[in-house]
């Protein structure tokens, strides 16, 4: 019998002077996670040569030109440049922004044709990936572009679930951006990769307010009551297990989540400084939504720790596991879905 294809599994590098390349070379350090899928660094042969000496991680690769020439049971290094960088730990360069966004946009192609399953993304300097042919708050808003869907950044471990109404918006700006279209959407995007994505029949979701207490009535900020509630009225009325808006400040503490299966913050730090509280290194970043599986560690570049061989890979390993499951329940769906409309078919 022919063994299963393992999943290929894509990762840009992110920026080379974190610990991008640490945490996801660590990860990969353990040979039993080659039974799980067939990783593919998107960077050079010199480059991750370079990092695995540095660092002093023993590993060994297979160089190819493109995903297409990949080897199962191998880590695979795809070559994207042909440069030697310099290697700058926890300096913000130029060079290292530039390859950081060469390695993205050759992992999404590979994403986008289907040459690779799945896409991990090493952290990123949102300031020096900045340039006229790359101007984008980061990996969510650029895949966003790429691929298909209505995109959603959501923060998962397997007990807590927390998606953005807004993500990448400065805090004064986002109250604005909140509308009754966006309600929609992101509530409906949520519900949906809750479903498909996590196997979640019918889930539970619950809104956090926009402002302190959700606006006391009023008395603090018209938001929750002019927008969020009527929105949360008139999902429910249709259907939707949709609750709230509750206030942000006890909403974690009194373990009120535990009562939802996900919950959509208002605006990034109201979401995210809970989950990284709860979940640091076992937290991942997925983007849900897309017509492709993304997702990424909870932590940034940690220039302050990095080349020293400090970094911790337990939520890179987490992100490379999730997107796995993730993918395996997506083809579990689409063919219980295949099988439904081919009875209703055969009934007719």
């Amino acid at each position: 019998m022919q063994e299963e294809a393992k999943i290929k599994l894509g990762i840009s590098i992110g920026d080379i002077n974190g610990i991008g390349c640490e945490v996801a070379l660590k990860t990969f350090e353990d040979s039993r996670m080659l039974d799980f899928c067939t990783p593919i660094f998107f960077a050079s042969n010199k480059t991750i040569s370079a990092q695995k000496d540095a660092l002093k991680i023993d590993i060994k690769y297979n160089g190819a030109q493109n995903a297409s020439e990949v080897i199962d049971g191998k880590i695979n290094v795809v070559s994207v440049w042909k440069e030697i960088p310099n290697l700058a730990f926890g300096e913000a360069t130029k060079e290292a922004g530039e390859l950081a966004i060469k390695s993205l946009r050759a992992a999404t192609e590979a994403l986008k044709n289907g040459d690779i399953d799945v896409l991990v993304t090493a952290p990123i300097n949102k300031n020096n990936i900045q340039s006229e042919e790359f101007n984008f708050p980061g990996h969510t808003d650029f895949l966003a572009q790429e691929l298909e869907g209505e995109s959603l950044m959501f923060m998962v471990t397997e007990d807590l679930k927390i998606g953005l109404l807004t993500d990448h918006v400065a805090v004064k700006d986002a109250p604005a951006a909140i509308n009754p279209i966006l309600i929609r959407t992101k509530v409906r995007t949520i519900e949906k990769s809750l479903q498909i994505d996590f196997g979640i029949r019918r889930p539970k979701v619950a809104l956090l307010g926009i402002n302190p207490h959700s606006g006391d009535n009023g008395t603090i900020g018209q938001e929750d009551d002019d927008i969020l509630k009527p929105v949360i009225k008139e999902m429910s009325d249709a259907g939707h297990l949709v609750f709230g808006p509750y206030s942000a400040d006890s909403f974690f503490g009194s373990e009120s989540y535990k009562n939802f299966d996900a919950i959509l913050a208002a605006y990034h730090d109201q979401g995210l400084i809970p989950f990284k509280t709860l979940s640091f290194g076992k937290g991942v970043n997925f983007t849900a939504g897309l017509n492709k599986i993304r997702t990424s560690p909870d932590h940034g570049t940690a220039y302050e720790i990095a080349g020293k061989g400090q970094a911790d890979h337990s939520s890179f390993k987490e992100a490379v596991f999730t997107a796995l499951s993730i993918y395996k329940k997506r083809l579990e769906f689409d063919e219980l879905t295949e099988n439904v409309l081919q009875k209703q078919r055969a009934r007719r």
